[in-house]
């Protein structure tokens, strides 16, 4: 069995700038999330590896594409974990209303 890796020059380049501005939003959207999850939690993480591997002297392209993969796995788990409660949430108003007649 072979594995495929990418290395930096088989892989398109990443604009690190871009890359930047994208972890500045994301820290402040997550700066109003607030903590109770736990993969909310490894989100915050994510992104603040990756703002130090941007932030770090040696600035590798495949250490930030990891670090993208990472934070979006992160967001999608995130995801249906606010989902799953959002479900569960809307069960509950949903049987209130119901209890209540509306």
């Amino acid at each position: 069995m072979t594995e495929n890796k990418h290395t930096d020059s088989d892989a398109p380049e990443i604009n690190l700038e871009e890359v930047g501005r994208l972890i500045e939003a994301l820290e402040q959207d997550l700066a109003g999330v607030r903590s109770g999850s736990r993969d909310v939690q490894r989100l915050r993480d994510e992104v603040e590896t990756l703002k130090n591997v941007l932030n770090s002297p040696i600035r590798r392209h495949h250490w930030v594409r990891d670090g993208l993969h990472s934070v979006r796995e992160g967001i999608d788990d995130a995801l249906d974990s606010a989902l799953a409660e959002a479900m569960k949430a809307g069960q509950y108003v949903s049987e209130i209303g119901r209890i209540l007649g509306l």
